[in-house]
């Protein structure tokens, strides 16, 4: 199917929650909406499902102009936050329940397409189970296979994982990528996490605010990020960004009163003014990564140590830098360290927040070159 929004926007009183947007969903793929708590991400959702009106605008099914249709009249799935399934029926019959009530199935057929999203979730094992019986995840599982079971062309999940632990939103997100993959239905997936985002690929609406800030391939997105918004958006800790000036004379960006960044390569075309630097907290090192690092002498302000990574708050004069550093690093508060940061993997904005220029896309096998590297400096800290 195609999903397609024109001019839609939804206001309630004097507060507007959507404000006027066009979007085209990447039909048969899976379409993130990724944006903080509040961003409008669960009301652009009910609007597509018809569960809200909107205030202005269209909404169209593959040409079919289903504004105005009841969530009863059109064909989709939805899974909320919160697991919703049917305390006194068994696993089979909660997923079997949309089946039951289309009445156009018959006994032998509800079995074997229960049977088989059971399955791929695994839970064929619990289908004679009562609900209460089941773990969280096992629970949510339940409730994934009864939206699937249906094979609707829209399946619409609100921050399916949020409520569940970090090993289980780590095996879901895996098992509904590979369901996703060999499917034709077009799913709309809500998160606020950009690591999500990037595990589940596809395409990313990037939301603030109740505004779409970006659009397209989820790649392409996290590498260029239209504004300094959407950088923030998709970057957890959130970019850092240094208020910064080019130097004709030395071909050099600064920041601060004595840091100062080469124009190299997708740097070399910066025009003389202001502008702001943007650097990912993974990108800034203990240790230089390339001859070019810049180096910033630092104060540690605090460092938080959270599973195998620990993530640095410093600061050099009025500028503050955060770092995400691999292993358990162990800073005292007021201690000193140098912080490296690399031209090639600086990112500048204009004044106004739009990008002026991104650093280049790795390779696939520079990427895992870099994984290969992480998980190694891993281990020699551990």
């Amino acid at each position: 199917m195609q999903l397609k929004l024109s001019g839609v926007s939804k206001r309630v009183g004097v507060e507007t929650h959507i404000y006027p947007l066009n979007l085209d969903l990447a039909p048969g793929q899976i379409n993130v909406l990724l944006g903080p708590t509040r961003a409008g991400k669960t009301t652009l959702m009910r609007l597509m499902a018809g569960l809200e009106a909107v205030s202005s605008g269209r909404v169209l099914d593959s040409g079919v102009d289903v504004t105005g249709w009841s969530v009863r009249k059109r064909n989709l799935a939805m899974v909320y936050q919160q697991f919703v399934n049917y305390p006194s029926f068994s696993v089979f019959e909660n997923i079997a329940s949309p089946l039951r009530l289309q009445g156009k199935l018959g006994d032998g057929e509800i079995k074997a397409r229960v049977t088989a999203v059971a399955e791929r979730l695994h839970i064929a094992h619990l289908l004679d189970r009562l609900p209460g019986a089941l773990s969280g995840g096992q629970q949510q599982r339940t409730a994934m296979a009864r939206a699937l079971v249906k094979r609707a062309p829209l399946l619409l999940l609100d921050e399916p994982l949020v409520n569940l632990d970090y090993k289980l939103r780590e095996e879901l997100r895996a098992d509904l990528k590979d369901l996703f993959a060999s499917s034709e239905t077009t799913v709309v997936y809500a998160t606020t996490e950009p690591q999500e985002a990037l595990l589940l690929g596809g395409h990313t609406v990037v939301m603030d605010e109740g505004r779409l800030l970006q659009f397209g391939p989820t790649l392409d997105v996290f590498h260029k990020p239209a504004s300094v918004r959407v950088a923030q958006v998709f970057s957890d800790p959130p970019m850092n960004l240094l208020a910064a000036g080019v130097d004709v004379a030395t071909r050099e960006a600064w920041f601060g009163e004595d840091v100062r960044i080469p124009l190299d390569a997708h740097l070399a075309s910066l025009r003389p003014g202001p502008l702001t630097l943007g650097v990912r907290p993974c990108h800034v090192r203990l240790r230089p990564n390339s001859p070019r690092d810049c180096v910033v002498h630092c104060e540690v302000d605090l460092a938080e140590i959270s599973g195998s990574d620990t993530y640095l708050h410093a600061h050099h004069g009025d500028f503050t830098l955060v770092a995400q550093l691999s292993g358990v690093q162990l800073l005292e508060p007021g201690s000193r360290v140098p912080l490296f940061i690399d031209p090639a993997e600086v990112f500048a904005f204009e004044p106004s927040g739009q990008l002026l220029c991104s650093p280049e896309r790795q390779r696939p096998a520079a990427l895992a070159a870099t994984a290969s590297a992480q998980e190694a400096a891993w281990h020699a800290s551990n």
